[in-house]
């Protein structure tokens, strides 16, 4: 989360720190058991709501979800475990932040 929240520098030299505008933080591992299986419906609902302090109910299935990441390949972990558990259109943006925190003309929250 510190690259998220532009605490800690980005790995990846000429990137900005921070994230996009209205995007929250969700590290690929919360929808992991500890065997590295992906949760269930209801193990993604309650991590949703228990670890991400998101309400599931306030996330239309009809909604579009979009997963990101540092470089789009993490993303498609959160992105599997929240179609499983009944958000059709989730997505993934994979140029993530190596491409959106790369470009001058690109919004950002929490600049560093």
């Amino acid at each position: 989360e510190g690259r998220f929240f532009g605490r800690e520098p980005e790995p990846r030299a000429g990137l900005r720190g921070g994230h996009i505008p209205g995007s929250r933080s969700a590290c690929f591992t919360h929808f992991l058991r500890t065997d590295g299986t992906l949760q269930n419906s209801a193990e993604v609902r309650a991590t949703l709501r228990d670890s991400l302090k998101m309400d599931p109910a306030e996330l239309d299935a009809a909604q579009r979800i979009v997963c990101s990441c540092g470089s789009g390949v993490t993303a498609c972990i959160a992105a599997a475990a929240l179609h499983d558990a009944g958000w059709p259109t989730v997505a993934v943006y994979d140029g993530s932040w190596t491409e959106y925190g790369g470009r001058a003309d690109t919004p950002i929250t929490n600049p560093s």
